[in-house]
């Protein structure tokens, strides 16, 4: 795929990428309730905001992976002393028979700020997330977003260069 923008827009500001700690518990809960949120305004019959002091507890006890789940990892975007990004990332293999033996770096979560989206945050996180996945032998990244959100269809397709591979449909029951 040929990007027709750079990979993500100039950042003037003096971000830090790094491995999340307990204490950024409050800030990542801060970032993901605003992109709760903003998911819930967009499909109010799937999304909930949660309440910030479980998502606090949630990364400040490291429980944002599923028991059993693979090797994962957050990384956090600080700007200040400020956690202003998080990315949640994991390992992960299809359990269809028909798909190749491939790992996945699957990008559970993502979220900036939103005092500072478009400031390359978001990009440099992913790309974060991908040589960390590429570290740990994944040959793909893949992420799901909601189709409703087409600010992030751009930012994944046109930005950074991910392509649909499946889609998932879903119907009331």
């Amino acid at each position: 795929m040929i990007r027709r923008e750079s990979a993500f827009a100039p950042l003037s500001l003096p971000i830090t990428i790094r491995p999340a700690i307990a204490k950024d518990g409050d800030g990542i809960a801060r970032t993901f309730l605003e992109s709760a949120e903003h998911h819930a305004s967009l499909d109010p019959a799937r999304y909930a905001v949660p309440s910030i002091a479980e998502l606090s507890a949630r990364y400040r006890d490291g429980q944002q992976n599923p028991p059993g789940a693979a090797e994962g990892v957050t990384l956090v975007a600080e700007l200040g002393g400020e956690i202003v990004g998080f990315v949640d990332a994991r390992l992960d293999r299809s359990p269809d028979p028909m798909h190749r033996k491939l790992l996945y770096c699957a990008i559970v979560e993502i979220a900036v700020c939103r005092q500072h989206k478009s400031q390359g945050i978001g990009g440099r996180l992913l790309q974060a997330a991908e040589a960390w996945g590429r570290e740990h032998g994944a040959d793909y990244a893949s992420l799901e977003y909601l189709a409703a959100n087409t600010r992030a269809s751009d930012f994944y397709q046109r930005r950074m260069g991910y392509e649909p591979a499946h889609i998932t449909a879903i119907k009331r029951l």
